[in-house]
């Protein structure tokens, strides 16, 4: 079974407040991004197996969330054994959720393969149960996420016909160094409410909470932020934790008024 394993965007991100258990709750819209997509293949085999190409991976096999997901299933479900091929495009470091995406295929996978049925809450429940962006993917659809990201409602976000353009600098930010820079608070306005509001008012109201730490330790991801803007996005923000920055566009931009650092990669997608 072959799937394809897109990544994601935030749209906005509010750190509310940092819990007892040692993560963050947040408040934070994801919208899938359908043209950047890992491949996830899955399919039985006498024993666990796992092949990565494309990409560099940056963990031993064993703890790639692909190889968690499948544990998890045999735990849960006593899945049979499988090979899995991850076909690696969707950069890391990034803030667009690629491993989790790749963990959510597996597990989605493994349903299929083992004639599991399982239904969309207990889908989500696995997911969940292997990070924060997981279960995001189980539903790949627009959601408002809060708690520590796994608590989902649909928002009605259109931005269909525009174009997406990420950049992704040379520059990779992990998520514990993100967090570590980071300072809570409640906004005034809840996030679903600004983004309510015209498009031509989110640079202005809609904030992603990691930027300023991050834009301090790393300038280059604020250098692409500016880029995207004098390029005339309509929006532009860093995605997650970063480092990838993203510009939402009423039409495809000229690629020469893309001006980038050096290293920087470039992507675009339809909304």
């Amino acid at each position: 079974m072959l799937l394809k394993a897109n990544c994601k965007i935030n749209i906005g991100l509010d750190v509310l407040r940092r819990r007892t258990d040692g993560y963050h709750d947040l408040d934070t819209v994801m919208v899938p991004v359908a043209d950047l997509y890992d491949e996830v293949e899955v399919v039985r085999a006498p024993e666990d197996r796992f092949r990565a190409l494309g990409l560099r991976i940056d963990c031993a096999d064993g703890d790639n969330l692909c190889m968690r997901a499948v544990r998890l299933m045999r735990e849960r479900y006593a899945a049979g054994p499988v090979a899995v091929t991850l076909r690696k495009r969707v950069p890391f470091g990034a803030g667009l959720g690629g491993g989790s995406s790749d963990a959510t295929a597996v597990v989605l996978a493994m349903n299929e393969l083992f004639g599991l049925g399982l239904p969309e809450p207990e889908l989500v429940a696995c997911a969940a149960a292997l990070g924060s962006d997981t279960a995001f993917f189980v539903r790949n659809s627009p959601q408002r996420c809060t708690g520590r990201g796994e608590r989902m409602v649909p928002f009605p976000l259109d931005l269909a016909g525009r174009t997406l353009v990420l950049a992704k600098p040379a520059a990779c930010v992990s998520t514990r160094e993100a967090y570590a820079g980071v300072c809570p608070a409640v906004p005034a306005v809840p996030l679903g409410d600004r983004l309510l509001r015209p498009l031509d008012t989110w640079q202005a109201e809609v904030k992603n909470d990691f930027e300023p730490s991050v834009f301090a330790v790393h300038p280059v991801v604020r250098t692409v932020k500016e880029r995207l803007l004098e390029a005339g996005a309509r929006f532009a923000s860093m995605s997650g934790s970063g480092s990838a920055v993203y510009g939402i566009f009423e039409a495809a931009p000229d690629p020469a008024s893309l001006r980038m650092p050096g290293g920087t990669e470039l992507f675009l997608s339809a909304l």
